[in-house]
């Protein structure tokens, strides 16, 4: 057992195929081990807004064995495991180390072996991911629309890969993010026809659906010459740093997130960014601050552009979920927005910046509807806006 506060993610002790009673014995210690101290109920973003102990960690490892060894599934169980977001808040504060992220996870592609997921939402946005090549129901004709300047073809071993969210909904992440870099001299390439990472296969359980689309994609980088991929969406980053090595048994290229890309450029020559006058709020998201731990470099660009930066009453690996991670946005969009709602009335500031794409497109919605007059910023629009 790894010790509380410390996140890990396998990529090669477990493949999610099928297992009844004979479930690998280190996952079956894991369930057993919890020690029902409750630790988690709190860090839980469903069961905080909720106080529903079937939307909590401790009731979804309860859960778990049910799942996994005795292949028993109703529709409470669904709801438990198909509401968590998949934060890892829990991990952190777990004494005994259960990684409950990876159990649901494995109790997911369970449910989805016995016939009862994914969801009606995530089949609709799988299918859309198969027939579009996105899980936004976008029209491929338009993915580029927010590239600032007409494409061009050049080769490198390094690519910028958008994604999705960043390609349609939440353009200034893919904009903002792809100017930076030309900015700085870095060396990349785009693709014309860009497709989807598959994250949401491999999210909603449907792992063997994952596997046969991951591959195609490896593939296809391969024949590129690709080494290296930027991302400025922490789906991708997770997907292809973990998802692809667990699911294919091989690591095959760098993933860098593209704040840490920014950030290793400019640490030798801050001064190229100017100051401006900006008073904002730092989200770390779950999976670059919580699971990465990368929490001070994007504070110290902030910084080296001259904002002010506030903190979250929970902040680094104890920032709270925004609620739209691992299928919950699709499915229970109103649950998805109380969690949201919640975070934007403890920001202090008017400004609150974001490195993930999809906290910024749910905080995004949610401060709208709400009508919080909140500002959600991707944080390569303001690092572009202060390069020199």
């Amino acid at each position: 057992m790894q010790a509380p506060g410390v996140l890990r993610h396998r990529t090669n002790s477990t493949k999610l195929t099928k297992r009844s009673a004979n479930m690998d014995q280190e996952w079956l210690e894991q369930i057993e081990s919890c020690s029902a101290c409750d630790a988690c109920i709190e860090a839980c973003p469903t069961y905080t807004v909720t106080g529903n102990l079937l939307y909590s960690p401790k009731r979804r490892v309860e859960l778990a064995r049910k799942v996994l060894v005795d292949n028993e599934v109703d529709e409470d169980t669904i709801a438990s495991f198909y509401t968590c977001s998949k934060c890892s808040a829990c991990e952190v504060v777990c004494p005994m180390g259960i990684e409950i992220s990876k159990i649901v996870a494995l109790a997911r592609n369970r449910m989805v072996e016995l016939g009862k997921g994914p969801l009606p939402a995530h089949k609709k946005v799988i299918q859309n991911l198969l027939e579009k090549g996105n899980t936004v129901n976008g029209d491929p004709a338009k993915r580029l629309e927010w590239l600032p300047e007409p494409f061009q073809h050049h080769e490198s071993e390094t690519l910028f890969y958008a994604g999705c969210l960043p390609s349609y909904l939440v353009k200034d992440a893919a904009k903002y993010s792809y100017l930076a870099l030309k900015k700085l001299g870095v060396d990349f390439m785009i693709l014309e026809d860009e497709g989807c990472c598959g994250t949401y296969m491999y999210e909603s359980g449907e792992i063997a659906q994952a596997r046969d689309y991951f591959q195609k994609n490896v593939e296809r980088f391969k024949a590129l010459g690709i080494k290296q991929i930027i991302v400025p969406c922490n789906g991708c980053y997770k997907c292809f740093k973990y998802f692809y090595p667990e699911v294919l048994g091989s690591k095959d290229f760098e993933i860098v997130h593209v704040v840490q890309q920014i950030y290793n450029v400019l640490k030798n020559s801050p001064d190229r960014l100017r100051r401006i006058d900006r008073t904002v709020t730092y989200q770390d998201s779950c999976r670059l601050g919580r699971a990465e731990g990368y929490t001070e470099e994007p504070r110290q660009l902030l910084r080296w552009c001259g904002a002010e930066v506030h903190e979250l009453p929970s902040s680094r690996e104890n920032t709270p979920c925004c609620g739209s991670g691992g299928g919950v946005r699709s499915a229970f969009k109103d649950l998805s927005f109380d969690i949201a709602r919640d975070m934007l009335t403890k920001t202090e500031t008017k400004e609150l910046i974001s490195p993930c794409p999809f906290c910024t497109f749910n905080l995004g919605f949610t401060n709208k509807s709400a009508e919080l007059d909140k500002k959600i910023t991707y944080i390569a629009k303001i690092i572009y806006e202060s390069l020199e």
